[in-house]
């Protein structure tokens, strides 16, 4: 089928907007509506005359697999990965001035949002200064990484920095930034398109709910969105979820996201879309559509799709978005079949869910990862399972341990920390309300918070502190110790802030197992505390419950929750909301003007903003003593043209791991422990331990961040059985020692690493810094049973080649304890999308094994960016080979009528190269 692209005029109350048809399109009616807008950015690039005919021939005829090119529109982050992102920017430019071009050229060519939320902790809590106090130390320990961020603002065209202290990424993109149609100014006029993005963060997809398309990336393949590269997109399956019925009274909508956690992530939709249909999504809120979109990295869906309808305008409408824009949306949806309604036929489907929501039941889930769901009546005896796997003893019930200076004990399953946190429920107005409910009935009856829980109340955006205020829910809320402690991502993120001395003595002393229960969206190992040894997810209105209990061998739907005033027992039936009750608090505090009010100054920093440093010049000046922000080491002594491709020899497993390794157990995000290879590189440069800030907040420092790299205190190396932490051995000598030390001896030696893991490794978050670190290390593959989407790209963008064995292929199946050499031969030969190749594993005993593998090479533009030794690579050999005319974006394109080896001093930084080869390190 040649279809030629047809520009239509659309015809509004003050204007009329240009947009490129998809509505004639034949079989455009039986698309889902996420591939209809791939459909229309694969159509708007052929009328600026790019050839994507074979591209659209094969998302009509749905061949799965097909290499698709999706320009987004923009690019969203945070200061982590987005500072990272920009900290490479800058280095390209001073590698492109370095190679005798100009850096005025390196900016991004798309609109850059990077909001600053990811750098908050809760040192302070249950008092009303707690949110000034944690603002100011925010600003106190990332001042400088603050001021960078300033400075890209004024020395980057089109980017955008949100200040501290405004909410957490996700919720402002729902609430605010989101346009779901954007408009650009074209030399034929404007011209409208959906509104889509990439975010260097895994829960981008939560802008899904709004019908905005858009998903994480690590900040690798944000980078080379941004210099006008397209996303190298696998045509995916999509994946119907269709909605039936409502939900039963006293189920939230955080029970229903964690049900849908559990069974897509049993079902296995890694790297597929999952879009919902049906006339059970009138059911389903905006608030309740961001949640289950936000959670898909989760179960590993690259996106969760609802289509625009009543429920998005309403949505609009509610939080202030201008009249002409809600105009724009409605008609173009409309037009570009992009509506759905109840007359709406379903579109066709690779795979079809049910979903009933009357199946709901209330819940928690932990201990480690979110789609461990337990219906919430069995959660005393999970718990008792948990503590035995965590302990490696039965739980004591009478064992009590004293904690100094106070007048309470301690027991197993104590909850340490209990956070109503996180923009996967504080932006959903049911469940802000429903937990504020609670807290007035609790205080009503007389009810306090058990005195060892550590609590924190962190909305997602200013109109969510304000809207309880309104509803006079506040007051309840600081009685039980939730008062507002900030506006960011905190607990979730590892960023959970310190416990009291006196407890984390005893629980250390006596090897207590501590509990967290936060309404956030993540809860691994390692992750919310170090002392927390065992975390559940649940509702903000379950925090509030089991902060008042302060124990998880609680059963809360049979037990007292505490005692009341009055000397009696308070059961949670007491205290629990009805939906009328919800219902009634929500439609009196949401108003458009109180969106208006606390957005209308959303990039104003104020004073302590303004004090930072970050005036405009052409390239950044780095700071040599500087432990935050660092030069990238990745484009020093690149040559012009990547080195040839050579097989892959002597390589030595640095890890060996199991299932579902996550980007946490790779690259680590909560505090820095002493007796780490990162806290010893921090306090030999004069840092003390009290300012080691967190893993998260050092990564724009490579130094700080390859020592990171699999330091995470839960991992689980193979290769040294029955030890927690990062460790390994090094070989041939089989000597014990920490994973950053044993590589480096590894570099020393030329000897190339590999690492071994099962089945989604990579998992979590978007976080390229678990692709960079094992690069910096030397690491030349990793092979897996299989691999999480993000991560595998973060893989290819840092040249790192991802392997993946065949099913029923496994390390214990092949019996791998690391003393193994391996070789993967012929790899020129067999380099290409999903080629094949034959791994040699060498033993100790002097035998060899023959190991088919797939080259996880997905697309021609994988195989590129590998070849190159990555994307930032690619990159500066593009800026420093382009002519200035060449440097123009995509969507700057008329719309034509109708139609080397870098080497670094040890110990500060590890070597980078081209490509993967015996003899280069890796960049």
């Amino acid at each position: 089928m040649n279809l030629k692209p047809e520009i239509k005029q659309l015809a509004l109350a003050n204007r009329s907007v240009r947009y490129v048809s998809i509505a004639d399109v034949p079989g455009v009616d039986e698309l889902p509506f996420s591939l209809r807008i791939l459909l229309e950015n694969l159509l708007r690039q052929a009328s600026r005359g790019t050839d994507t005919q074979a591209e659209i021939d094969a998302l009509l005829a749905r061949r799965l697999g097909s290499g698709l090119s999706f320009y987004p529109v923009r690019v969203f982050g945070q200061d982590i990965l987005g500072q990272v992102m920009l900290v490479d920017m800058a280095g390209i430019r001073d590698a492109v001035a370095d190679a005798g071009g100009d850096p005025s050229r390196v900016s991004p060519k798309v609109p850059v949002d990077v909001i600053i939320d990811h750098s908050l902790q809760v040192d302070s809590w249950a008092t009303p200064d707690a949110r000034r106090i944690n603002l100011e130390k925010e600003y106190e320990r990332n001042g400088e990484r603050f001021a960078f961020l300033r400075w890209c603002a004024s020395s980057f065209e089109g980017v955008r920095i949100v200040p501290p202290g405004k909410g957490i990424m996700h919720q402002i993109h729902l609430e605010h930034i989101g346009k779901v149609v954007w408009t650009e100014q074209t030399a034929e006029g404007e011209l409208a398109i959906p509104d889509t993005c990439v975010g260097t963060d895994s829960h981008t997809p939560m802008i899904n709910g709004l019908g905005v398309l858009g998903w994480g990336v690590g900040g690798i393949e944000a980078e080379a969105v941004m210099v006008g590269k397209p996303v190298a997109l696998a045509l995916p399956e999509v994946v119907g979820m269709e909605v039936r019925g409502r939900l039963r009274e006293g189920v939230l909508p955080t029970d229903l996201v964690l049900a849908i956690t559990q069974r897509m992530r049993s079902m296995g939709v890694v790297g597929k879309f999952v879009e919902f249909f049906g006339n059970g999504l009138d059911a389903l809120s905006l608030g309740d559509r961001g949640m289950i979109a936000n959670m898909a990295p989760e179960y590993g869906a690259t996106a969760v799709y609802f289509p625009i309808d009543e429920r998005t305008m309403d949505y609009l409408r509610m939080t202030g978005r201008e009249k002409d824009q809600i105009e724009l949306v409605e008609a173009f949806a409309k037009a570009q079949k992009l509506w759905r309604s109840e007359a709406t036929p379903s579109p066709t489907f690779d795979a079809v869910v049910t979903l009933d929501l009357d199946d709901i039941r209330p819940c928690l889930a932990g201990p480690r990862n979110p789609e461990d769901r337990l219906d919430l009546d069995t959660v005393p005896s999970a718990f008792l399972q948990h503590h035995q796997e965590i302990a490696g003893r039965p739980l004591d019930a009478n064992r009590a341990v004293p904690v100094d200076g106070e007048s309470f004990s301690l027991r197993d399953g104590a909850v340490l920390i209990a956070a109503i946190t996180s923009c996967t429920n504080t932006a959903n107005p049911v469940n802000m309300m429903a937990a504020g409910l609670v807290a007035r009935k609790a205080v009503a009856l007389g009810l306090k918070t058990q005195p060892w829980v550590k609590t924190s109340l962190v909305p997602g955006s200013h109109v969510t502190a304000a809207v309880l205020e309104k509803a006079g829910l506040q007051d309840a809320l600081d009685t039980l110790g939730f008062n507002v402690a900030g506006f960011g991502c905190t607990t979730c993120n590892g960023g959970s802030g310190p416990l009291p001395d006196a407890l984390v003595e005893a629980i250390e002393r006596d090897k207590l197992v501590g509990t967290a229960v936060l309404s956030g969206n993540r809860n691994f190992e390692g992750r919310i505390h170090p002392n927390v040894r065992a975390a559940y997810l649940g509702s903000p209105a379950l925090v509030v419950i089991y902060a008042l209990t302060g124990s998880l061998t609680v059963d809360v739907t049979k037990e007292p929750i505490g005692t009341g005033s009055n000397g009696q027992p308070v059961y949670m039936r007491d205290v629990w909301p009805t939906a009328v009750e919800i219902a009634h608090a929500v439609e009196g505090a949401y108003e458009p003007g109180l969106f208006r009010e606390k957005y209308a100054d959303l990039f104003d920093g104020g004073e302590a903003w303004n004090a930072l440093s970050g005036e405009r010049s052409e390239r950044f000046a780095w700071q040599d003593a500087s432990t935050y922000v660092r030069r990238p080491p990745y484009f020093e002594n690149l040559s012009l043209e990547p080195a040839a491709v050579q097989d892959i020899e002597g390589m030595r497993p640095l890890v060996i791991l199991g299932d579902s390794v996550t980007t946490d157990h790779i690259s680590p995000s909560g505090a820095i422990s002493l007796s780490t290879p990162a806290a010893d590189f921090l306090l030999a440069k004069g840092v003390e331990k009290r300012d080691f800030n967190n893993y998260t907040t050092r990564r724009g420092n490579h130094d700080v961040a390859v020592r990171a790299t699999f330091a995470n205190i839960r991992l689980r190396n193979q290769i040294v059985p029955g030890i927690e932490g990062g460790m390994t051995k090094l070989m041939p000598e089989g000597m014990q020692m920490r994973i950053f030390e044993a590589a480096e001896a590894y570099l020393r030696r030329d000897v190339p690493l590999a690492v071994i893991a099962g089945k989604n490794y990579g998992c979590g978050s978007s976080r390229d810094w678990a692709a960079k670190g094992v690069a910096l290390l030397g690491v030349k593959a990793v092979i897996a049973e299989s691999f999480e989407r993000i991560h595998r790209t973060n893989l290819v963008g840092m040249g790192v080649l991802p392997l993946q064995f065949d099913p029923g292929t496994t390390a214990d199946s092949l019996g791998l304890d690391g003393s193994e050499l391996i070789d993967i031969p012929a790899l020129a030969g067999n380099l290409g999308v999903s080629g094949r190749v034959e791994a040699l594993v060498h033993r100790a005993n002097g035998t060899t094994t023959t190991v088919p593998l797939t080259i996880r090479l997905d697309t021609e533009e994988d195989v590129a960016y590998w070849r190159h030794g990555g994307i930032l690579p690619l990159v500066w050999r593009d800026y420093v080979r382009a002519k200035p005319e060449e440097q123009v974006s995509h969507s700057a394109r008329p719309i034509q009528g109708d139609a080397a080896e870098p080497r670094h001093e040890l110990p500060d930084a590890m070597p980078a190269s081209d490509v993967p080869s015996s003899a280069q390190g890796c960049p």
